[in-house]
């Protein structure tokens, strides 16, 4: 008998189309849902908030990519506006790290539809670019976000282009798109952060079975360990998590998103490896926080049992 069809989670597109509905955002942010609920997976509404965070993992021992939350500007004030607020996050993240270390512990992560590739890709890129020579300037790092499939092209055509300046850059590519082992191929002497994907997509273009997923992501970490770049093994995955200490055989690092499987990240840090927590901060939480709560049932249960005990 075959064993049943497994799905990443049956009520994951119900989720993500909730996550991109205004009207449930303002249904979910309008309600007297408590700080401390959102605060499980977001560092905080300010930039102190996030640094607090930022200082109290550096201090345990993990290295950390903070993430200014927002996506989906559609003019150049709000996209200046998030410039500006990392130019700020960065001089301050300077502040905290080594500029002699070959792997910064501070990174920050950005996603280009924050900085104006909607409506200008030029003037994206020519703002990631600024965000880059203040990272370089203050050692800190910078990984380019991945988005959903009908970003990935001009993602990395921006990453490209980049890359000529600050070879150093990384970027995200998702496991559960079908086009993600060629990019594998190559990018795999660069830095990339590998991860299964948050974002609701269409079977045409992605894995949406679990074991198939998990399996996709295995090829393209084997595709990454074949080459000369620097691995970032983001998953929460056990099985993901043991295999990448059996086959990457070289510098590489573990990546967990703050607020998800803390004893574990913590465990590993006990255990000598590097373990980088993805930081986000700020007022724009709803798409983000609704992808978290799809990624894993145990989430939306915390979630549900928190609302539940609030009325």
């Amino acid at each position: 008998m075959k064993p049943p069809v497994v799905l990443t989670n049956p009520l994951r597109p119900v989720i993500l189309a909730a996550a991109r509905s205004s009207r449930c955002e303002h249904a979910i942010t309008s309600t007297s849902l408590s700080r401390q609920l959102v605060n499980r997976f977001v560092a905080g509404s300010g930039r102190s908030d996030a640094i607090d965070v930022v200082s109290r993992l550096l201090d345990g021992g993990r290295y950390v990519s903070v993430d200014f939350l927002g996506e989906h500007v559609t003019d150049t004030a709000a996209a200046q506006a998030t410039v500006d607020e990392y130019l700020s996050l960065i001089e301050e993240l300077g502040k905290l790290t080594d500029s002699t270390t070959s792997v910064p512990p501070v990174e920050v992560s950005m996603k280009l539809s924050a900085l104006g590739v909607e409506f200008c890709a030029e003037d994206a890129v020519k703002n990631a670019r600024i965000l880059c020579e203040a990272a370089q300037s203050s050692g800190v790092w910078v990984t380019v976000d991945a988005e959903d499939h009908t970003t990935t092209d001009s993602t990395l055509a921006a990453v490209r282009l980049l890359h000529n300046d600050f070879p150093w850059l990384g970027t995200a590519l998702q496991a559960y798109l079908k086009r993600t082992e060629s990019d594998c191929h190559e990018f795999a002497d660069a830095r990339i952060r590998l991860c299964k994907g948050a974002y609701n997509e269409p079977s045409s273009v992605a894995y949406r079975r679990r074991d198939e997923v998990t399996a996709s992501y295995l090829r393209c970490l084997d595709v990454l360990c074949e080459g000369t770049g620097y691995p970032m093994v983001a998953s929460h995955d056990p099985a993901v998590i043991e295999a990448a200490a059996h086959r990457v055989r070289r510098q590489f690092e573990y990546q967990m998103l703050y607020g998800i499987r803390e004893d574990e990240q913590a465990r590993l840090v006990a255990a000598g490896n590097r373990v980088r927590t993805y930081v986000p901060y700020g007022s724009a939480w709803y798409p983000y926080f609704m992808r978290r709560l799809a990624e894993r049932p145990a989430n939306l249960r915390f979630f549900l049992r928190s609302l539940v005990s609030r009325n």
